[in-house]
């Protein structure tokens, strides 16, 4: 009944004895009533168990009492009340060594916590250095008799039961501990001017860290394009394919592995910078200025640099190859038909020397006569050849062929030898021709069958070198007009086949002849060399070589049509993803400038956008796969697209950076429009003019753009002018502010040029425009709000000490405070004081901080 006497504020009426339980019930109702009338709710509790003594209901009710009255209108940065107090102590013991407070039974055992709060608050009551967290009884009354001493705080707990219990009870030290918020909430002021601290401190050791990120990505990303551009810009030649094809894999792997994470660093780069400006802005900080060289439009620079260097790399791989293909089949050619040659003129100038005319009979010599005539026969046919060979030659030397010093010593040991083979030939036809007359005929039927058998047998050596011939396509209609040669000369084998039987029934004549007369001879042809065994091995040879070459040439054509599948299966995609960069690229420009919903729904939209072209990445894969299969191929071009896979890349990569540059635009301008507390209407206005004056959509403004949209707002720029006008024209507007007298003032617009554009670009970013206009309306931070919440730390002095800013400051931001403060040089001053106004204003300055 006392209980409840105290918490209404009412007499109850004494019940009489006989009437007991009802007038206990009716007392008891009436406290319920104003506790309900408080906003308490008590579920499951009625004045019935309360009279019967239900302990547990009553114990219940009085923790919802003590909840209610002591401990909910606690809050800490808008928690609630339980959290609330937790975060308080949390904040108020963080300083103090051995304790560490995370809820409100076991953390509090040692009895350092409760001592804590009080040295905090009160240090002259507790000398917390001589304290041991290993005596928690007497930490816990040193900490309850101090309460109850000076802080009028009553002992509600007792030392030994907190000890003794492995878990003490939560809900009465919470009730123990709100007592001691209520006792220091006097202290809430210094609280608050120490947030206000904290918060101007951690945005400044923030941009710094941005700062120095910055500076290091920069750094980093110039020294990887400083080493990779040489490495493009050697242009150092192999003398094999295989040497060629290992630097243009090299170089595929720098495309795939090494470029795209510094794609994706130059674009984090460049969102790292525009964030630590708007940060800066929004901070009323001075704009960051890199260091020298480390500019966005330095990096860009050296990445163009980069680039070019790369287009260039690649065609001269490219070039290289075709050239070193070239070569190799130039070569081998050369070799097979100087080998042909040699094989032909071994012996021949050892026959030539000989003087076996002169112990030659009549027909001996006739028949050596008719020799060489066939003979020299022979030579002027292989003289086609020798022609082929030297200029081969010269074009392996034209052309830089590595081993050109043994093709020229091969080339000219030729060339001599069929020199002297002429003067040779020359030589033995004067010899035989003097003794000519001596002779008599020799058999027509020899000299025709060598007369014959000799071209004969040239033509199937130059079928055999031809069927036998390497070739090098690279289309369609190129191997097409092979294969029709081929055909052409498959048709002359029927009249080659005659010839050939022609030239075999000669010789078969002959034997019959020599069989019918028995003639004496020496069973050899003394016109020629050219068996019929080696005709018939010959042409059964070339016989051979027609279906082989039948097989290369069909061989050929499939490639070919496996290469301009290729082309075709290249160009369909090519042509679809181009068009589709271009399109995404003019539909962020536009989202970019227009004006459809809140900042959010703007934002959101680009996200969308953004999720759409990195799903489109695979598209991009599969073209980098067909792509890295055309140039396995050896495909140099293709008429089925326009598109090369270096405009895709390019158009992809500016892709990326568009959308992902648009999105961190919109985000700081929803930090600007929150952090100043700009309306959506406003920011709609601003836009609406924003885009009337960018007259080309580029996104920005020039100086007279610029002008001409901050006086369609109102904006106030003459000396003496004090006229505001409506939208209109831009030349319009300006012939009428002339008319009406409305002086330009130059010296104000360049101080506003000079903070819209810190880096002299000579335009105007719409993000750069809205921070400008916020920054003309909004109220932010200033150095002498801070000054004022230092003085009120430091207890109205002039200076602060070490002490107070370790006291009232977290650890990290009282020690940024001492290592950036300047000592105190007042009249007042005292050992150790510091100057808070100096470091104030440092914050807002030039300054090093």
């Amino acid at each position: 009944m006392l209980l409840l006497e105290v918490i209404s504020g009412e007499r109850l009426a004494k019940p009489e004895r006989g009437k007991m339980r009802v007038h206990k019930i009716s007392n008891v109702n009436k406290a319920l009533d104003f506790i309900a009338s408080k906003g308490v709710k008590l579920v499951s509790i009625g004045a019935e168990e309360i009279v019967d003594g239900n302990v547990k209901m009553t114990l219940g009710m009085i923790w919802t009492i003590i909840l209610r009255f002591a401990i909910q209108d606690i809050s800490v940065e808008e928690t609630s009340a339980k959290e609330g107090l937790l975060l308080w102590c949390q904040r108020k013991t963080a300083p103090y060594k051995n304790v560490n407070i995370q809820n409100f039974h076991i953390s509090w055992k040692d009895g350092l916590g409760f001592c804590a709060l009080i040295h905090r608050h009160r240090p002259e009551l507790i000398d917390y250095g001589k304290l041991r967290k290993d005596d928690p009884l007497t930490n816990l009354n040193t900490a309850f008799d101090v309460a109850e001493k000076y802080l009028d705080i009553p002992k509600m707990l007792d030392a030994e039961d907190i000890v003794g219990t492995a878990r003490p009870d939560e809900k009465a030290i919470m009730t123990y501990v709100s007592s001691f918020y209520h006792a220091f909430s006097g202290a809430q002021k210094a609280e608050t001017a120490a947030n206000r601290i904290c918060k101007v401190l951690a945005v400044n050791q923030e941009n710094e860290q941005l700062m120095e990120d910055y500076e290091k990505l920069a750094s980093d990303l110039l020294e990887w394009i400083r080493r990779t551009i040489p490495w493009l810009e050697n242009r150092a030649p192999e003398n094999t394919m295989q040497a060629m094809q290992q630097k243009l894999e090299d170089f595929r792997d720098y495309r795939r592995l090494h470029k795209p994470p510094k794609v994706q660093e130059k674009c984090q780069l460049e969102i790292n910078f525009n964030t630590l400006q708007t940060k800066l802005r929004l901070s009323n900080r001075p704009a960051f200025m890199p260091s020298e060289g480390k500019m966005v439009s330095d990096i860009n620079n050296a990445w163009g640099g980069l680039e070019q260097a790369e287009k260039g790399y690649e065609e001269w791989l490219l070039n290289e190859i075709r050239r070193l293909e070239r070569l190799d089949h130039l070569a081998e050619k050369f070799r097979q038909k100087a080998s042909i040659h040699e094989s032909w003129t071994d012996g021949k100038e050892a026959m030539l020397q000989q003087k076996d005319y002169e112990t030659a009979t009549l027909s001996e010599i006739k028949a050596l006569l008719k020799k060489h005539e066939a003979f020299e026969s022979d030579l002027a046919a292989h003289q086609d050849r020798v022609e082929q060979i030297a200029a081969i030659a010269q074009e392996l030397n034209e052309l830089d062929y590595y081993d050109s010093p043994s093709v020229n010593a091969r080339c000219q040991k030729i060339c001599d030898q069929w020199d002297n083979l002429g003067a040779l030939t020359q030589k033995r036809r004067e010899a035989l021709e003097r003794t000519e007359k001596l002779l008599e005929t020799i058999d027509q039927l020899y000299l025709e069958y060598a007369k014959r058998a000799a071209p004969f047998n040239n033509w199937m050596e130059g079928a055999m070198e031809d069927l036998q011939d390497t070739f090098i396509v690279h289309t369609i209609e190129e191997i097409q007009g092979l294969t029709t040669a081929h055909e052409q000369f498959k048709a002359t084998l029927p009249d080659a086949d005659k010839e050939r039987q022609a030239i075999l029934g000669i010789h078969n004549e002959v034997s019959k002849i020599v069989q019918t007369y028995h003639v004496n001879m020496a069973g050899t042809n003394p016109y020629t060399t050219i068996t019929p065994q080696e005709i018939n091995g010959k042409w059964e040879h070339v016989r051979q070589l027609v279906p082989r070459r039948d097989q290369a040439l069909m061989e050929e054509h499939a490639r070919q049509q496996q290469n301009e599948r290729l082309r075709k299966q290249f160009g369909a995609q090519a042509n679809v993803i181009g068009p589709w960069i271009q399109t995404k690229m003019e539909e962020i420009g536009r989202i970019s400038i227009e004006m459809h919903g809140t900042l959010e729904d703007q934002l959101n939209h680009l996200r969308q956008y953004e999720k759409s072209i990195v799903n489109y990445k695979p598209k991009i894969d599969q073209l980098e796969g067909d792509h890295q299969q055309i140039q396995e191929a050896l495909i140099f071009d293709n008429k089925h697209t326009n598109y090369t896979m270096e405009h895709i890349r390019v158009g992809w990569e500016q892709l990326l950076t568009t959308i992902a540059r648009t999105i961190n635009e919109v985000e700081n301008q929803i930090l600007t429009r929150d952090a100043k507390g700009i309306s959506q209407e406003q920011m709609n206005e601003f836009r609406a003019s924003f885009n009337h004056f960018d007259r080309d959509h580029s996104g920005t403004l020039g100086p007279e753009e610029f002008k001409a949209c901050l006086i369609s707002l109102g904006y106030d720029i003459g000396n003496d002018a004090q006229k505001k006008t409506g939208m209109m024209d831009c030349e319009d507007f300006r012939a009428c502010l002339i008319s009406m007298g409305y002086n330009m003032g130059e010296a104000e617009f360049a101080r506003i040029m000079s903070i819209v554009d810190p880096n002299r670009m000579g335009v105007v970013t719409f993000q750069a425009f809205i921070d400008f206009m916020s920054r003309e309306t909004a109220d932010t931070d200033t150095a002498d709000q801070v000054m004022a919440s230092f003085k009120i730390l430091a207890g109205d002095k002039n200076y602060i000490t070490v002490d107070e800013l370790r006291r009232e400051l977290p650890p990290d931001q009282a020690e940024y405070c001492i290592a950036r403060m300047a000592p105190y040089n007042g009249r007042d001053a005292v050992p150790g004081a510091l100057d808070y106004m100096s470091f104030s204003t440092a914050l807002y300055g030039e300054s090093d901080l």
